[in-house]
C-alpha cells in the first residue's frame, strides 16, 4: 500500500507548488538533512535518497551522506499487523516521475545483460522495522504511479511483522536460502524473499532474482525493469537505522522484445482438435493455496485474445491475481489476457497465476478449455 499513498502525496506536493523543488530535490553534499515528508536529494551524480513517509503524520528526518543515509528521528508507531509508516531508501531509476540522474532505467527485462548491486546496513536494537531491497516492473517503461510488480529483499527483519501475502516455498539465490511469499497489497503484486537471520551486507545480482520471479510466471521477458530501492520500512521506532553504502549498476545488451500492444486484439479461437495445453503447477498449505498457470498454443494459427475457463474443486476462492483478470462465480473460473499478454503465436505461451483461501483438502481442477476449445494438460 506504500506506492498508492506515495501517489497520492505526491499529486498533492504538486498541487501546493512552493513544495516542488524540496519533493524532487537537488544535489546533496555530506550530511544533508531532510524531514519533508517526501524530500529527496541526489548524492554522488547518480542515486536519489528519498525520505518517503507516507504511512504516518509523525515526523520522521533522515541525514544524507555521500554514501548514503540515516535516520535521526523516527517518531512514527503503527500496528505491527498493518502497513509501515515510511519507506527512506535510496534509489536508481525512476519513482513517482522523479528519476535518478542519467539513468537507463526503465529498460526491458530482454534487454537486460546484467544488474548487480551491492548494500551495507547498519542496524539498531528495540525498534520494529524490515531492512528491504525493492526491485519495481511493470508491462510499461512507467515512470510514474503504481508499478504491477513489486519484488522484496527483506535482509533483516525484527518484530512480529511478516511479508504480504503467504509462503510459498524456500529458494536458493546470492549464495543463501530465501523464504519466498507471494501476494498482493490490492495495487499491486509482491513477491518477497525472506531472510533467516539479519544480513548486514550484500553484493548480489539483481537479474538473479528477477529471472526466479519470471520462472515464477509472475512477469516476462518483455516487462520493463523500472527502479531499484534500498533502505528500511520502520513499523515502531528505527532512529539510526542506516544504509552506509550502496551501488547499482544495470547493463543493457540482451535480447530486445517487441514491446506489448496498447489494448488487446479481439478474441479468436486456437485452431480446432487439440490447439491448446495447460500446465498447471498449485502449491497449497492448510488454509491457502497459489496456482501458476501456464497456457501453450499448440495449434498451426496464433491466437489473438485468450479466456481460459474451468472450475475449481469445492472449497478453493480466489482472493488474488497476476499476469490475467481471474473472476470466479460459484466454482466456475475465468482467466483473461491483459493488455500486453493476448496474442499467442504457433507454439507460443502465456502464463498467469493468482492466490486463494482451501477449505478442506486441496486438488487441482481437472479440464480447462480456450476460448471454448478444450485444451490437454501438460
Amino acid at each position: 500500500m506504500k506506492r498508492p499513498l506515495r501517489a497520492l502525496a505526491a499529486a498533492a506536493v504538486l498541487a501546493a507548488g512552493s513544495i516542488v523543488a524540496v519533493a524532487l530535490g537537488g544535489t546533496a553534499s555530506a550530511d544533508t538533512q531532510i524531514c519533508e515528508q517526501y524530500g529527496s536529494t541526489v548524492i554522488q551524480g547518480r542515486y536519489v535518497v528519498q525520505n518517503n513517509r507516507w504511512g504516518t503524520t509523525a515526523q520522521q528526518c533522515i541525514n544524507v551522506t555521500d554514501s548514503g543515509f540515516e535516520i535521526t528521528t523516527q517518531n512514527g508507531s503503527n500496528p505491527t499487523n498493518g502497513a509501515p509508516t515510511a519507506y527512506p531508501s535510496i534509489f536508481l531509476g525512476c519513482h513517482y516521475t522523479n528519476c535518478s540522474p542519467g539513468t537507463n532505467l526503465p529498460i526491458q527485462v530482454s534487454q537486460i545483460s546484467s544488474a548487480t548491486s551491492s548494500i551495507s546496513y547498519r542496524y539498531v536494537s528495540g525498534a520494529v522495522y524490515n531492512a528491504s531491497y525493492d526491485i519495481w516492473l511493470d508491462p510499461t517503461p512507467k515512470r510514474d504511479g503504481v508499478n504491477q510488480m513489486e519484488i522484496m529483499i527483506w535482509l533483516n527483519r525484527q518484530g512480529p511483522i511478516q511479508p504480504i501475502g503467504s509462503p510459498v516455498g524456500t529458494t536458493t539465490l546470492a549464495g543463501r536460502t530465501w523464504e519466498v511469499w507471494r501476494g498482493s497489497n490490492g495495487s499491486n503484486n509482491v513477491i518477497s524473499y525472506v531472510a533467516p537471520s539479519p544480513i548486514s551486507s550484500l553484493s548480489f545480482s539483481v537479474l538473479d532474482f528477477i529471472n526466479d520471479v519470471k520462472n515464477r510466471g509472475a512477469i516476462t521477458s518483455s516487462w520493463y525493469l523500472t527502479s531499484i530501492q534500498a533502505g528500511f520500512e520502520p513499523w515502531q521506532g528505527g532512529t539510526g537505522l542506516a544504509v552506509t553504502s550502496f551501488s547499482a549498476a544495470v547493463n543493457g545488451g540482451g535480447n530486445p522484445t517487441t514491446p506489448p500492444p496498447t489494448t488487446p486484439p479481439p478474441s479468436t479461437p486456437p485452431p480446432g482438435g487439440s490447439g491448446c495445453a495447460v500446465k498447471y503447477t498449485p502449491n497449497s498449505w492448510s488454509n491457502g493455496f497459489t496456482a501458476d498457470v501456464q497456457i501453450t498454443n499448440t495449434g498451426s494459427s496464433a491466437v489473438n485474445g485468450w479466456t481460459l475457463a474451468y472450475n475449481l474443486p469445492a472449497g478453493q476462492q480466489v482472493t488474488s491475481a497476476w499476469n490475467a483478470t481471474v473472476n470466479q462465480s460459484g466454482s466456475a473460473v475465468t482467466a483473461r489476457n491483459l493488455s500486453w499478454n493476448g496474442s499467442l503465436a504457433p507454439g507460443g505461451t502465456a502464463s498467469f497465476g493468482y492466490q486463494g483461501t482451501l477449505s478442506g483438502a486441496y486438488t487441482s481442477p481437472t479440464s480447462f478449455t480456450l476460448n471454448g476449445v478444450t485444451c490437454s494438460r501438460s
